[in-house]
């Protein structure tokens, strides 16, 4: 049964992206970015509401109180990640609309990509690493400073459930750089929707979003093993049977 729930959630979200991507890129020379990024999040929230109750997949927010209050009160937000489930819910449940730093292949993808293209977001060349990360410091900023937070990812891709990557440092060394605060957040995403996988599970899926962290000052290096050390405990408590036979350690590296 959750094989058939899955692949027809998949079919639904194949069959709706094409008129709401394709609307996208048409309406995009018309409207404002703003205006744009919220009607884009509309497809993301309908997926998010189709695997509720196509795969039983239910979201829970812990911490919200963290999060900064004003309209552009700025954040860059460091999370876990386990599958493409917290790329659809992120922006979907922030009241502040998000700018994900991402490689530019993503592009290329039809429909998905082109409507992603037309919005105002980081997409950089791997290829060329001193001219990316100037380039997210550059609309990092610009984005920043009108009340967009900036999304990133510090283990670059998805781990599996009870693993844990290697934590980069390019968001911290933005937060740095642009005096924004980090937001920790941890992600269960792994219960439901394992990485690369076609079946999902019903769960519940926990967001369990950290106090705000300054960034002024700091170094990038030493801030991002704060951010990890408390992501990988956050992790442990709240699923603490994916890390049964994982030991523990301040920090990777």
């Amino acid at each position: 049964m959750n094989a058939l729930r899955s692949w027809l959630h998949l079919l639904f979200m194949g069959v709706t992206v094409v008129p709401w991507a394709t609307a996208a890129v048409v309406m995009s020379p018309f409207v404002s970015a703003n205006r744009l990024y919220w009607f884009c999040i509309g497809w993301v929230r309908l997926q998010v509401w189709a695997a509720r109750w196509m795969l039983g997949i239910r979201n829970e927010v812990i911490g919200w109180e963290n999060l900064p209050l004003g309209e552009t009160a700025p954040a860059i937000l460091l999370a876990k990640h386990q599958s493409t489930w917290e790329t659809f819910c992120l922006p979907a449940i922030m009241p502040h609309p998000l700018a994900f730093v991402f490689k530019k292949e993503l592009l290329y993808i039809p429909f998905f990509g082109w409507a992603l293209g037309r919005l105002d977001m980081v997409h950089i060349d791997r290829g060329k690493r001193a001219q990316a990360f100037q380039r997210v410091v550059e609309q990092g900023r610009r984005l920043l400073a009108r009340g967009v937070w900036v999304i990133m990812f510090p283990e670059g891709t998805r781990v599996a459930r009870g693993a844990r990557g290697h934590y980069k440092s390019g968001g911290t060394r933005l937060a740095v750089q642009t005096g924004a605060p980090v937001i920790p957040i941890a992600v269960t995403s792994g219960r439901c929707w394992p990485r690369r996988a076609i079946v999902k599970r019903p769960g519940t899926v926990v967001f369990s979003i950290g106090r705000p962290i300054p960034s002024v000052g700091r170094d990038p290096d030493e801030l991002m093993r704060e951010v990890e050390d408390w992501i990988e405990a956050e992790m442990r408590r709240l699923d603490p049977e994916a890390y049964r036979d994982v030991p523990s350690a301040t920090h990777a590296g």
